[in-house]
């Protein structure tokens, strides 16, 4: 199979996550204000999609309320720096379970089970052009945390993003995921041009070694514009192997928090050094105008 780089690429940035992280390095923003202006570094350093979670300002966990999107937002758009926003929609989907010998009920720590509408209310209030649209149920971590997205939830969230007007990213994290999301177009529930991001080597997800990369990508359709990262250390590696797989860049703390060997990172330097490896393979790296027209994404702002 001929070698076929993407040659225009963007850059988007994972601001902070939901992950326990908060206390393994300073950088990882917690407040609104902290998410913010991380996402407006990350924008100046080069990164055309800065994509947002939320946490609780006081403790630093992982939240949906409305009212904290709502700041993230306002600060970026009155600081007057352009950039796509990507809104996560992956949040209330959380399902602990009891214990293994007593599954049922569900555990009240971290279990966070919302409908279809209620996932999506940030997204409805304050439509922005991406949201994310986790397409598949996946085991995470050592103990009993699923995250939950059935084939009926995931009908009604794609339907509901479609009908709010904004772009869903599918996030694949397993092959089944894939599967999914041509079901979901299949049905007419995801618009063209469909984007993708590939999310390697999460625990208990697809491994980030190059075979299963590229067998995704392989049985990609035709015209799917997609993205790709993986966790931890390979995050930087996956800069390049996305480019020369046809695809865009991720980079960002939600997935690492290192710049290099004991060297804590910032999302504008993790961004800065993804621009260096584009660069350095001879891409050009496109702005926010320009994917907004290449995903027919209507600028909000």
């Amino acid at each position: 199979m001929p070698l076929t780089p993407n040659r225009d690429i963007f850059i988007t940035c994972a601001v902070t996550g939901a992950g326990d992280t908060t206390a393994r390095s300073p950088h990882v923003p917690i407040t609104p204000r902290q998410i913010a202006d991380s996402a407006i570094d990350a924008a100046r350093a080069g990164a055309a999609i800065a994509h947002i979670h939320v946490r609780d300002p006081e403790t630093g966990a992982p939240a949906r309320r409305i009212e904290l999107y709502e700041e993230v937002v306002e600060l970026i758009r009155a600081s007057g720096t352009d950039m796509v926003l990507n809104l996560t929609a992956g949040m209330g989907g959380d399902l602990t379970l009891g214990s293994p010998e007593a599954p049922l009920p569900p555990s009240d720590k971290g279990t966070d089970m919302a409908g279809a509408t209620e996932r999506l209310e940030h997204v409805a209030k304050l439509k922005p052009e991406i949201c994310t649209l986790d397409c598949g149920t996946m085991n995470f971590g050592e103990g009993d945390y699923i995250m939950v997205n059935s084939p009926a939830m995931l009908k009604a969230m794609a339907a509901g993003i479609r009908d709010l007007g904004v772009r869903p990213e599918i996030e694949i994290f397993d092959g089944g995921h894939l599967v999914l999301a041509k079901w979901l177009k299949d049905q007419g529930l995801i618009d063209d041009p469909v984007m993708v991001q590939l999310c390697m080597g999460v625990p208990w997800g697809s491994p980030d070694d190059i075979a299963t990369f590229m067998a995704l990508v392989n049985n990609l359709p035709a015209g799917w514009t997609f993205s790709a990262f993986s966790i931890g250390r390979n995050q930087l590696p996956y800069a390049a192997l996305a480019v020369l797989a046809g695809g865009n860049i991720r980079v960002g703390l939600e997935d690492n928090l290192w710049l290099g060997k004991g060297e804590l990172a910032t999302n504008g330097q993790l961004v800065e050094r993804a621009m260096q490896v584009a660069h350095g393979m001879g891409c050009r790296v496109i702005g926010p105008d320009e994917v907004r027209e290449k995903l027919k994404l209507t600028k909000r702002w």
